[in-house]
């Protein structure tokens, strides 16, 4: 089986996102890249969650030529393949409807970081991407989602902030290899569930001191992180 262990991490990390509640019935999925090979392994279309296998993932070039796989990719395939174009040093994609994130999103309003959980993640608030025109709906729509993400993070850092909100659509997010990016569509869902109920006690809520939101940021992913255990090879 091509990519075996690729296939295995991205059926995985798809999994993860119905053990956390992220998804329903068929929504939501997650791909994963082999740089060294540019393959992208991702979740087929509409296939249910509980009646996936390895062999079920389907392999695709960077183009969206399908290489391994006799199922269809999901229909989100070439926002996939275009942040992994922009975002050179993600190795992993995933997409849900979770309830508050796709709220937001359909908002069009950006989470802010109202406290130190968002900080420990995100270095500033989850971005709203601009809606599309009509044109780039009726024309190549999925792939004009990716470029609409790449053009929010002209403005962003995509290491630092590792998630977006497509405006009227759903959230996106990315990470290291593909369960990387599931555990961040999992923060995201988290801190908009948060974010909601921050403005439902005090609608005047401010966003965190960005003092404090530097140190939790950075004492994790900074040049000199302190948080956890000193990794070992």
């Amino acid at each position: 089986m091509l990519l075996k262990t690729l296939r295995e991490e991205v059926l995985e990390a798809n999994l993860e996102l119905v053990r956390r509640g992220l998804v329903l019935y068929t929504f939501g999925n997650v791909s994963g890249i082999d740089r060294k090979e540019s393959l992208v392994a991702i979740k087929p279309s509409g296939v249910p969650y509980e009646k996936l296998t390895p062999e079920q993932i389907v392999i695709s070039d960077m183009n969206g030529k399908i290489v391994d796989g006799n199922l269809r990719p999901s229909s989100d395939l070439p926002t996939h393949l275009e942040l992994y174009r922009q975002f050179p040093n993600i190795g992993g994609v995933a997409h849900t409807h979770s309830e508050f994130a796709t709220a937001w999103a359909q908002a069009e309003k950006p989470i802010p970081c109202f406290g130190t959980t968002h900080a420990d993640y995100f270095y500033g608030s989850v971005p709203v991407t601009d809606r599309l025109s009509p044109a780039q709906i009726s024309g190549d729509y999925e792939l004009e989602t990716g470029k609409a993400i790449c053009r929010t993070f002209s403005k962003h850092d995509s290491d630092s902030i590792p998630g977006v909100l497509v405006a009227g659509h759903a959230p996106f997010c990315w990470g290291k290899n593909s369960a990387d990016a599931a555990h961040n569509a999992v923060i995201v869902e988290y801190v908009a569930r948060m974010a909601y109920h921050t403005l439902l006690i005090n609608a005047e809520s401010q966003p965190l001191p960005r003092e404090l939101h530097d140190k939790h940021f950075l004492r994790k992913h900074g040049r000199n992180a302190y948080y956890g255990q000193v990794k070992t090879q």
